[in-house]
């Protein structure tokens, strides 16, 4: 059983936004609820994140976007055997936060996939690739599609639907109350399909 964990960035994700089409397509989806979602701090949104994957049911899918990939990754280091895979969508450039630093410094213990696009002017496409490389995700491009947000016209978003439904069927390790033993941070995580692509050109 998967819980699927909306982390919406700065702002917030209002109602038209693909994550909140997630919402709606995962019955069991729960979103991350910030303080005060103008304040981008780094370990108050992480506090956020781990209380909601303490308090959630079964593996968790990771689905976040902007600053929200920071701290979903950030929080999701303190419980790696509990994350089934994480999508991380147009993560926010750390640099502009100051919080490169403290950010995972090598691969985070599950399967991910980072998705940018190559005019996003929350990050470059260099940096976007280099955290997806630090973390061993597989890295996707969409190509110029600026911070795929409502405001570039990402609403409903099937083909980043499919890319978490590959992430929840490259799942297949034992849930926590399962495992024989206690799982070591050398396990490497289960291998995405091949078929991931690194390049998805979208059409509206």
């Amino acid at each position: 059983m998967h819980t699927t964990l909306i982390v919406p960035g700065l702002h917030g994700s209002g109602p038209t936004h693909w994550q909140s089409w997630f919402q709606q397509v995962e019955p069991d989806a729960r979103r991350v609820e910030q303080v005060d979602w103008s304040v981008p701090d780094l370990s108050v949104w992480a506090e956020r994140v781990l209380a909601e994957i303490d308090a959630a049911r079964g593996r968790i899918l990771l689905v976040a976007h902007s600053f929200g990939c920071l701290a979903a990754v950030t929080a999701a280091a303190a419980r790696p055997d509990r994350i089934a895979g994480a999508l991380l969508v147009a993560p926010a450039d750390p640099r502009k936060f100051g919080v490169s630093a403290v950010l995972p410094a090598a691969p985070l213990g599950y399967p991910g996939i980072l998705v940018s696009s190559s005019n996003d002017p929350w990050v470059s496409s260099s940096t976007a690739r280099y955290w997806a490389g630090r973390w061993g995700c597989r890295f996707v491009d969409v190509g110029a599609k600026g911070h795929i947000n409502i405001e570039s016209g990402f609403g409903p978003w099937p083909e980043g639907y499919e890319l978490y439904e590959l992430l929840a069927a490259a799942d297949r390790r034992p849930g926590p109350r399962q495992r024989s033993a206690a799982p070591s941070a050398d396990d490497p995580p289960p291998e995405l399909p091949a078929a991931v692509p690194t390049y998805i050109p979208l059409y509206y």
